[in-house]
């Protein structure tokens, strides 16, 4: 059985997106068993009339709510009842509880997993790993995109050997290509802290680097994973995500602007439909925190059912892979080089 706490009042659509995400997980995997952390009362509520076995869900009461707008240290340490604070001391107390979702304050989520539940062995530093859709059908990773602002080489190569290990664990990509960003792809392009990770990545044996990438061509599918600070990385797929969603929205106000467009867009609409699919992040889940001594999940702030169901998905299958203990491994035959 592989035990999961959901931290429920985080979102902006909680709690009822993340108990009827907690359903349909259920429902997908037969050994799994959920830990819904908030309001009890509430969470009951959301519960009622619906179709669950009730024998994989246990509550964890807290009445308090941590909000996006205060700040993570002081919320830690202060706000002990609320549902994010009690699903991570759970997740550090009890050894029976493998990983931990939350679509709460992104700040909160790292500075408690951090200080509260800790780093694998070997690890300088824990990094977020966002999924986003590339254009043949595949999938890509970015790590890190918020977590280091500020990094080193050998934070990048960190980054990249855990992104490695998460695609082809997670996700069965084999042999996962990696490249990392920078703003050309000749190996002596960029600043001193790209061009000695270019080197230290060259140098890893235990992933496939195929060199500098592009930022236009991060959906391109020619790339798994691509490494980058925190900053630049976060950027990126925030860029991505924003323009994929305003192209969308002009392309629909030009169907309406004519009527002949009108009749194309109407026969069009199933392809329309598989597009807004493809660039709903909805589908795909949401970013790991890769690191930490266990498993952790941080789900967009508007996710809704389908999107925490994703995130309990890539937990559970993070913790069934051992992705952990295989990242020990590979990390710890490295020493730390710094700049």
């Amino acid at each position: 059985m592989i035990k999961i706490v959901l931290d429920c009042f985080g979102g902006d659509h909680s709690p009822e997106a993340n108990v009827d995400g907690a359903i349909a997980a259920l429902g997908l995997f037969d050994d799994l068993h959920l830990i819904l952390s908030g309001d009890e009362t509430a969470l009951r509520g959301c519960l009622e009339g619906k179709s669950y076995d009730s024998s994989r869900i246990e509550f964890l009461h807290a009445p308090q709510v941590i909000g996006c707008n205060e700040r993570p240290t002081d919320v830690i340490r202060l706000k002990r009842d609320s549902s994010m604070v009690k699903a991570i001391r759970l997740l550090r107390d009890d050894d029976s509880v493998a990983a931990m979702v939350s679509t709460g304050s992104t700040g909160a989520l790292v500075a408690g997993a951090l200080t509260r539940i800790g780093r694998l062995r070997g690890i300088i530093r824990p990094a977020f790993c966002p999924i986003l859709p590339t254009m043949d059908g595949g999938l890509v990773g970015v790590c890190d995109s918020g977590a280091n602002v500020e990094v080193t080489p050998e934070h990048l190569r960190q980054f990249a050997i855990m992104a490695s290990l998460y695609m082809e664990n997670v996700y069965g990509v084999s042999k996962p290509r990696v490249a990392l960003l920078n703003v050309g792809k000749e190996s002596e392009k960029g600043d001193e802290l790209r061009q000695i990770a270019y080197k230290l990545l060259t140098e890893t044996e235990e992933i496939n680097f195929v060199g500098n990438m592009e930022s236009r061509d991060l959906l391109s599918g020619k790339y798994d994973v691509v490494v980058a600070d925190g900053f630049s990385g976060n950027v990126l797929v925030k860029t991505t995500e924003g323009t994929a969603l305003e192209l969308l929205g002009k392309l629909k106000g030009e169907i309406y602007s004519k009527f002949i467009y009108k009749v194309g867009g109407a026969l069009m609409a199933p392809m329309f439909r598989r597009l807004k699919d493809f660039m709903n992040y909805q589908n795909y889940g949401g970013s790991v925190l890769l690191g930490t001594s266990k498993v952790v999940v941080k789900g967009h702030g508007s996710s809704k059912a389908t999107a925490v169901c994703k995130c309990i998905e890539q937990a559970y299958k993070m913790q069934l892979s051992d992705l952990g203990g295989k990242i020990e491994d590979v990390i710890c035959r490295y020493d730390h080089y710094e700049l």
